[in-house]
Formats: structure tokens, sequence, C-alpha cells
């Protein structure tokens, strides 16, 4: 009995203490830093800058972005896996941090699933296959036609060796039987933006946001989504399984995500202020400019989506042949 009684007690004193901490949170006066891997003005940055400005307001705190860019978002990365879990260092992150550097590079040498706190979904949204517009091509079979009147003439570009962009680039080269394409990492993606708009770069997988945006100047043309089915905001592109194109129907995810042993209620606090955020009217309408949808979720509910894209990209990794670097 008196055992039972300390374990009560020792069970109230740490709830009281998580309560307390709750309370606490976010301390007066402290900004709540997001760090983002990528630089200002990149799509996953602005997503979060049209976010950060109602957290700021729900939570009583300045809400700043910190962009450290580079290494395929391993800087980023290791930034938050150190930081003090008290919720003021939060992640704003792309799937490629949690589901496809652990599969592709040596440097990754974090654990996706025990030195991060789940947070919130944050957007969901596709890759789109695009080329350069004087290729002339319309579609992913007259690509690949030219292609095999023109061997070894084809590059395609990615955010970095291990991104989903490299992977998807390189099944589709295996599929196609178009092997002697080649691969242009780059260090972000509006570098790559840059060489695709100016014709040095032919063809990548980009993301939605930019590729969407590369369109509009009639540089770039949009061959292919690579989702399960049509993107609503753009239903004239047919996606890559229409086109007979196997396995390349992976959408892509953003996340909330803090250092590993965050406090139960900082994280509850954090995902009811993203729940409020992320369902605005203008947040939705600006998610939408690139072909995403502002998507909040319980912290469980992005870690079962982090497990299980893990598996899937590492599934992928390995039908590309694509070894660690």
């Amino acid at each position: 009995m008196k055992t039972l009684i300390r374990v009560l007690a020792g069970a109230a004193i740490t709830l009281t203490a998580a309560a307390a901490l709750a309370q606490e949170f976010p301390i007066k006066g402290k900004p709540i830093r997001v760090v983002v891997a990528f630089p200002p003005g990149i799509g996953v940055d602005a997503q979060a800058r049209a976010v950060t400005p109602k957290l700021a307001e729900l939570l009583g705190v300045p809400v700043v972005i910190d962009n450290k860019p580079g290494a395929g978002t391993i800087i980023a990365s290791q930034e938050v896996i150190k930081a003090v879990p008290d919720g003021h260092t939060i992640y704003y992150s792309a799937s490629t941090t949690m589901a496809q550097n652990p599969h592709t590079l040596k440097a990754a040498t974090y654990d996706p699933i025990k030195d991060f706190t789940p947070i919130s979904l944050g957007a969901r949204g596709p890759l789109v296959l695009v080329v350069n517009a004087e290729l002339g091509v319309k579609n992913v079979a007259e690509l690949v036609a030219y292609g095999k009147k023109n061997p070894g003439k084809l590059n395609y570009g990615s955010f970095g060796i291990g991104s989903s962009a490299h992977i998807f680039g390189q099944i589709f080269a295996t599929q196609t039987g178009m092997t002697d394409m080649v691969h242009i990492p780059y260090k972000g993606g509006s570098d790559m933006a840059q060489d695709l708009l100016g014709g040095r770069l032919l063809l990548a997988f980009d993301a939605a946001p930019a590729a969407i945006q590369n369109a509009k100047t009639g540089k770039v043309k949009l061959l292919g989504v690579a989702s399960p089915e049509r993107n609503p905001f753009m239903p004239d592109v047919p996606t890559l399984t229409e086109q007979g194109l196997k396995n390349l129907d992976i959408t892509s995810f953003l996340g909330w995500y803090g250092p590993a042993n965050m406090n139960p209620a900082v994280v509850k606090k954090l995902n009811d202020a993203l729940k409020i955020a992320l369902a605005q009217d203008s947040v939705k309408e600006f998610f939408k400019t690139g072909a995403y949808t502002a998507d909040w979720s319980t912290p469980q509910d992005l870690a079962t989506l982090g497990a299980e894209a893990l598996g899937k990209w590492g599934v992928l990794v390995q039908q590309a042949g694509i070894e660690k670097q």
C-alpha cells in the first residue's frame, strides 16, 4: 500500500511539474526560434513566414525565422538536435530530413525518430517534373523520345545528393532507359531554378511552388506531377503514373518538430497554436499558390507519417541504386 501511495505521489508531482512548465511556456520576452534549412525566399522558408505571425500573436512572444541552409538540411537539423528542448527552438522541416537523408547521406548520423519531437504536420505537396521549354516536349513520352534520339545530352538537377529530386531523377532515368542522363546536384532550389530557366539545366523534379512560379515565365514547362492523383491546384498537369511511370507518386510533406525530450504540455501548446495558424484563410490561400495544402495533425500522426515515409524512401533508394555518400 505504501508503495502504491509513493507511485501515485510521484505521478502527481510529475503532472504538477509538467503543468507548471506549460504555464511558464513561452517564457515572457524570449523569442521562439524557427529553424529553416533553406535560404530566405525559398518555398519552405516562405511557408514558415506565412505561419509565424499568427504563432507570435497566439503565444504572445516574438517568433523569428533562423535560416540554416546547407549540407542537405543537416546543418539545420544538428542546430535543432543540440537545442534546449524548452519549446523556444522549433524546426519547420521538409521530409528530406526525416525520410531520405538517413538512407543517402553518411553525414546524416541523427535518428529521425529518436532525435526530434514531432509537433504537427505543416503541409503536403508534390514534386513536379519540369523541363526547359526550349526542348519543345509536351509530355514524358516526347521527353524520352528526345533523350533516346540525343544520347548523353540530357541532364537533370536536384536539391543535392540523396534528395527526393535526386532519387526520383535516378528512378526516372532507370525506368525510361535513359541511364546516360547526367545528374547535377545543387546546394538549393534557387540555384537549380536559375540554371533551368537559363537552359543550362534541361529537367528536374522541382518542388511545386517553384515549379509553378517558374512555369509562369514561359521558360519552363510542367510535364508531370509526382502524386497518386492529379493536383487540384494544377489539374491540367497529368500525374507521372498516368504517363506510365511507377513509384513516383509519393507526396512530400513538411512538419513542425522540436528537439528530443520536449515536455508534452509544451508540445500541446505549440500544437494548439499551429492548429489555429494553419487554419487561417490567408495561410491556406498562400499555400495553394504553390499547390500545397496547409495541413495540421496531432504529434502522433506526424510521428506515424514520418516512420512510414522513412520506410518507403528506403525502398526507393534501394531501387534507385543510390549509395550513401
